[in-house]
């Protein structure tokens, strides 16, 4: 056979970059850089963030063929309850949720650890950021994950992410340089309106003299008419001074409004809100709006469950038919004729049990309300066929009559 000789392909290396600690960034950033940490109002964007995602449960799920169903066992407890050693399970997630915005550059590693002596998992003990690096070789999209001068193995690390970088899609990418500008804005607006509080550099009197007075020609002649007409005064008692060549005027200092610095503040602070995806109002712009923030609840804070959910999945559980997935329903703004309104639909449906209703409100349970009812006489389920309106009787259970004198059947 004849074929034609195919000229030998030359492979290149395989590029790999290594990609920095948060130091390695602010040390290329120079001694201008700012940290997001540092920035009162990203730290409370943060906070919030991490108060509510801390707050869902975490449930361990089980595809089933009659739907997804819950599964209570060790793993379940552990995820849920302590995840990490002499950590709950809303101190770990406040630890992650910092991480991946302020400390990880959006990123934030836990290391898999096995108890001794056996394959089942002990805890999932979060790394400190600060010393983490990574090796990435674009060519094979493998990512190395190095903790201080060690290399760590991926298999037994869970690796949470967001904001993935459009060069190194396996790595998170922070907001540090998106809000370099707005944070500086922000920290001189601070600086300016602390100036402004002090009163130091705006004067309470002005003196108006004659042009003509050769008293302005030097700063000699300037302290001198200072000296005569306010050196000396006592501060309370009225001034006494030519009525023809100078003018005493009481004035106000200019106000932050005057110099638009309250409307700089507020548009600064809607862009941090915008980039974190959180409620300019919970960085005190605007009022509190109850819509939008379910709507931030339903986006941004059930996203991130999600994603951590899903890291959880992917690198934790071995069985296909599991998955974990976090519970944002208590985290919504409801009132409470809502949950009782809606409650009362469920129920009223038999989609629901009476003492379910009375979880959402607050309430215990209790025996008498276990049974599903329905109809509106609310008549257990198991009952339904035993009103004597379906067997010809009337509403207070009697033979009718007129069927009797008939002759047709009583339903008995």
């Amino acid at each position: 056979m004849f074929g034609l000789k195919r000229k030998a392909e030359k492979r290149s290396a395989p590029k790999i970059v290594q990609l920095g600690s948060p130091e390695w960034s602010e040390l290329l950033n120079g001694s201008g850089y700012t940290r997001l940490a540092d920035n009162a109002d990203v730290q409370s964007a943060v906070n919030t963030i991490a108060e509510l995602v801390s707050s869902m449960s975490i449930h361990l799920l089980e595809n089933t063929d009659k739907g997804d169903k819950r599964v209570n066992n060790e793993l379940s407890r552990l995820i849920d309850v302590s995840p990490s050693k002499g950590m709950t399970r809303k101190t770990w997630l406040t630890k992650i949720v910092r991480d991946l915005y302020l400390y990880g550059d959006g990123n934030s590693l836990c290391q898999i650890i096995a108890q001794p002596g056996s394959d089942y998992l002990s805890e999932l003990r979060p790394l400190d950021m600060t010393n983490v690096s990574y090796i990435y070789d674009s060519q094979t999209a493998d990512l190395h994950v190095r903790y201080g001068d060690k290399e760590m193995d991926s298999a037994q690390l869970v690796h949470f992410m967001i904001n993935p970088d459009p060069r190194y899609p396996l790595i998170g990418r922070g907001f540090d340089t998106i809000l370099k500008s707005t944070l500086e804005n922000l920290a001189q607006a601070a600086k300016t309106k602390s100036v402004f509080m002090s009163g130091k550099y705006m004067p309470n009197i002005i003196i108006k003299v004659d042009s003509d007075s050769e008293a302005l020609t030097s700063d000699e002649g300037r302290d001198e008419v200072k000296n005569k007409y306010i050196g000396h005064s006592d501060g309370l008692e009225p001034w006494v001074i030519p009525a023809d060549l100078l003018e005493v005027q009481q004035v106000k200092p200019l106000t932050l409004q005057d110099i638009a610095l309250n409307e700089g503040v507020e548009i600064d602070k809607k862009t941090v809100a915008g980039l974190f995806g959180v409620p300019a109002f919970l960085l005190g712009v605007g009022d509190f709006n109850r819509e939008e923030y379910n709507n931030f609840v339903n986006t941004r804070i059930a996203g991130l469950g999600q994603m951590i959910a899903q890291a959880l999945t992917r690198d934790v559980l071995i069985s296909s038919d599991w998955y974990f997935r976090f519970n944002p329903r208590s985290l919504y703004q409801y009132d409470l004729s809502e949950l009782i309104n809606a409650g009362k639909e469920m129920v009223d449906r038999t989609s629901m049990r009476r003492n379910e209703w009375r979880g959402w409100v607050g309430l215990p349970p209790d025996d008498d309300m276990e049974d599903l009812i329905t109809l509106e006489n609310y008549v257990p389920t198991e009952k339904l066929g035993d009103q004597a309106k379906l067997k010809g009787g009337d509403s207070n259970g009697e033979t009718n009559q007129s069927n009797e004198n008939s002759g047709l059947p009583s339903g008995d």
